[in-house]
C-alpha cells in the first residue's frame, strides 16, 4: 500500500515537472519567435511642443491670472508688468510733441513771412533800377545840355547827385535781397529740422508704447501651463523665463532603437506603442522619420572614435513615431511618459 502512494507522488511529481517544462517551452517558445519576428525598444517616450514665456522688459509683475497647470488659449492675457512709469514717460513724450507741432507752425509761420519779404525786396530792386535807369538817361542829357551851356553846373551836380543815390539805393536793395534769400534758406532748414524733431519724437512715442505692449504678457500658443516661476510683486529682467506653455494637442514618440535594428525600421511602417502608465490601452503608431545622425552626436560632448582608447559601443537612432486616433487617448498622454515600443520585422 504504502508502494502505491510512493507510485502515486512520484507520478504526480513527474506530471507537474512535466506541466512545467511543457509551460516553460511554450513561453520560451513564445518569446523566442517574437524576438525572431519583432523589433522592441524601451528606451522611448512621448514628446510635444513646449514653448516657454518670457518677458520682453523689465519691472514689477503687477498681476497673474493663472495657476500651474491651467489650461490657456493662444493670445489669452496671462499676467501683467507695472506700466506706471512708461505711461507717465508716454504722456511726456506727447507733450513733448505737441510743442515740437507749435514749434513747426512757428516756423511755418516765419518762412511765410520771409517769403513775402522776398517778394518786397525783389520789387524794391526792380523799383531802384528804373530809377537808376532815369538818374542815368538825366545825367546823360543834363551833361550835353551843359556843354551847350542850356542850364548850370548847379543842376548838372543835382543830376549827378541823382545818379549817385540812385546806384547805391540799387546797391542797398540787391544787398537785402541776397540777404532775404539767405535768410529764406535757414527758415526753410528750420521747418526741415523741426519737421525731423516731431517724427524722431513719433517715433519715441512708437517704442514707449511698444514697451506698453510688452508690459502685457500674453500666450504665444494654447496649450497647458507648467510650473509659473513668477509671483506678484516680483521684480523680471527682460528675458526671463516665467513659464512653459506644453501644447496638449498634438503628442508624438521619439524612440531610440540600436543601430543594428533599423534594417525593419521603415518611414510609414505600423507600431505598437504601450504606455508604462496604462499598459492595457491598444495604441498604435506610424514611423514617420528616423534621425539622420545618432543620439550621441546630438550630445553636448559628442564621443571622439578617433583617440586610440576604442571601445565599440552600439548606438541608438532617434525614430519619430506619429500616434494614431490620438484625440481617443489625449487625457492620458503626458510628455515624458515612459513607452515600450514593438515593430513587426
Amino acid at each position: 500500500m504504502e508502494e502505491q502512494k510512493k507510485n502515486n507522488k512520484a507520478g504526480i511529481r513527474k506530471a507537474v515537472i512535466g506541466l512545467l517544462l511543457v509551460t516553460a517551452l511554450y513561453f520560451g517558445a513564445k518569446k523566442v519567435i517574437f524576438t525572431l519576428t519583432h523589433e522592441t525598444t524601451d528606451n522611448a517616450q512621448i514628446e510635444t511642443s513646449i514653448v516657454p514665456v518670457l518677458t520682453r522688459i523689465a519691472g514689477y509683475v503687477k498681476t497673474i491670472s493663472i495657476k500651474d497647470y491651467d489650461s490657456v488659449g493662444q493670445n489669452q492675457l496671462v499676467a501683467a508688468i507695472d506700466d506706471a512709469e512708461l505711461q507717465a514717460q508716454l504722456e511726456e513724450q506727447k507733450a513733448d510733441l505737441q510743442q515740437s507741432l507749435a514749434d513747426v507752425s512757428n516756423a511755418q509761420a516765419q518762412l511765410e513771412n520771409g517769403i513775402l519779404a522776398l517778394k518786397n525786396n525783389k520789387g524794391q530792386v526792380d523799383l531802384k533800377t528804373i530809377k537808376q535807369k532815369k538818374a542815368t538817361n538825366d545825367f546823360n542829357r543834363d551833361q550835353n545840355l551843359f556843354k551847350e551851356q542850356a542850364i548850370t553846373r548847379k543842376q548838372l551836380e543835382e543830376t549827378e547827385y541823382q545818379l549817385s543815390s540812385s546806384v547805391q539805393e540799387l546797391s542797398n536793395a540787391q544787398t537785402e535781397l541776397a540777404t532775404a534769400n539767405n535768410r529764406i534758406a535757414v527758415l526753410r532748414q528750420n521747418v526741415n529740422r523741426s519737421m525731423a524733431l516731431i517724427d524722431m519724437k513719433k517715433s519715441k512715442i512708437k517704442e514707449t508704447e511698444l514697451k506698453l505692449s510688452y508690459t502685457q504678457i500674453m500666450t504665444p500658443s494654447a496649450g497647458k501651463i507648467g510650473k509659473k516661476n513668477i509671483n506678484v510683486g516680483q521684480f523680471v529682467q527682460a528675458g526671463t523665463p516665467l513659464f512653459s506653455i506644453v501644447n496638449d494637442s498634438s503628442y508624438w514618440v521619439v524612440a531610440n532603437f540600436k543601430e543594428s535594428q533599423l534594417e525593419s525600421l521603415q518611414e510609414g511602417k505600423k507600431v505598437n506603442i504601450r504606455l508604462d502608465a496604462f499598459p492595457e490601452l491598444p495604441i498604435e503608431g506610424t514611423i514617420l522619420s528616423v534621425s539622420d545622425a545618432t543620439g550621441a552626436k546630438f550630445s553636448l560632448l559628442p564621443p571622439d572614435n578617433s583617440s586610440g582608447n576604442f571601445i565599440k559601443v552600439t548606438q541608438r537612432i532617434p525614430v519619430k513615431i506619429a500616434i494614431n486616433n490620438q484625440a481617443a487617448f489625449k487625457n492620458k498622454l503626458r510628455a515624458g511618459m515612459s513607452v515600450f515600443i514593438t515593430v513587426d520585422k
